[in-house]
């Protein structure tokens, strides 16, 4: 069945959020499967020097966190906080755009690249209060370079610089955690093939009259390898799952801050965690941000590493390919997409 990508909408999320209107019903979180409303006491989000991974110290620091909460903040990473500035520029240039400027790069229907809201996979879907703008970077190849926006003009040669960097770091810090648990420090970048997918999202999050019953984005484990994020440098609004409580991550200027998305959580067999994570909105400021996902190739089968695979830790998860198929459509039926590849306890699959 065709489902209509306009969910009888009237008025757009900016034009909502503008006139200060009560969300319409399509908008509204009903309730959460996934942990209560909001933390109550402070956890802390690890803070990693990635210049300093060299050291075993710094080495068992990136495994307890990934093992632990599967998240952290980088810094030492080499981008100065005026160039990480540049970034959030571009993106509150290009955002605040005419409506009609920025459709010149629309998502066509069913496509996941280009401006716009959420694609509609499912009648029964929640919609996230933002806009997105996601870009294909690597492979070069498949750029579609049509949906890279010409205004602001410099717009696409700071994108490729900055891709360049992250996918830089990223690789360095794929390497870094199979170190951490004593593999060969290929083991993991091995299994994301010769031409990885490599993402860009640029978010951005208008005020919301009604915060407390509707998400920015909704709870989801990132269907990627890793993920690196530039959150705004002012605003919150990013939440990750620990112990069942939604724990704001602290917004630092020159930091990134890196999670794990499921296809690591499969290889590494369940040692390294994917953290549910939300993004919340506010009455008062807008919040932009800037992801970077890196996955495998889609036709690259992954599965768990047979060197973290034992008598006392028996194997997860079974093989599997385009593997961000499936945690898409399951994001937005609202299932956990890992449960569907997980093995089931005493099954002699392998």
């Amino acid at each position: 069945m065709q489902i209509s990508e306009e969910k009888s909408e009237t008025k757009s999320v900016k034009e909502m959020s503008m006139d200060g209107d009560e969300p319409p019903s399509q908008y509204v979180v009903t309730g959460s499967s996934f942990g209560s409303k909001d933390s109550s006491t402070f956890i802390p989000i690890p803070i990693i020097d990635v210049s300093l991974l060299s050291s075993q110290t710094q080495l068992h620091k990136l495994r307890s966190a990934l093992s632990s909460v599967g998240c952290f903040q980088a810094i030492g990473h080499g981008m100065s906080g005026s160039y990480l500035d540049k970034i959030r520029e571009v993106a509150k240039q290009f955002f605040a755009l005419p409506e009609e400027e920025k459709q010149k790069y629309g998502r066509a229907v069913n496509e996941s690249e280009g401006y716009g809201n959420d694609r509609i996979v499912s009648d029964k879907q929640v919609l996230d209060w933002s806009y997105r703008l996601t870009l294909r970077v690597f492979p070069e190849a498949k750029r579609r370079l049509s949906l890279w926006p010409k205004n602001p003009t410099h717009f696409s040669e700071t994108l490729e610089e900055f891709s360049t960097k992250v996918k830089s770091m990223m690789d360095y810090l794929v390497r870094c955690m199979a170190r951490s648990l004593n593999l060969e420090e290929g083991s993991f970048i091995d299994q994301f093939g010769e031409e990885p997918l490599m993402l860009t999202r640029f978010n951005f999050y208008p005020r919301c009259s009604r915060p407390d019953l509707v998400l920015g984005v909704k709870p989801h484990t990132d269907r990627s390898g890793i993920t690196v994020l530039l959150q705004d440098k002012e605003v919150e609004g990013l939440q990750v799952l620990i112990d069942d409580k939604w724990v704001s991550v602290p917004t630092i200027p020159d930091a990134l801050v890196v999670n794990l998305g499921d296809q690591m959580q499969i290889m590494s067999n369940g040692i390294f965690k994917s953290i549910m994570h939300r993004v919340v909105t506010n009455t008062e400021k807008l919040r932009m941000s800037v992801a970077m996902f890196n996955e495998p190739e889609a036709e690259n089968e992954i599965g768990p590493l047979e060197g973290l695979i034992d008598e006392t830790r028996p194997r997860l998860y079974r093989n599997v390919k385009n593997y961000g198929d499936i945690n898409y459509r399951c994001f937005q039926e609202g299932k956990i997409a890992l449960e569907t590849v997980k093995i089931a306890q005493n099954s002699d699959q392998k």
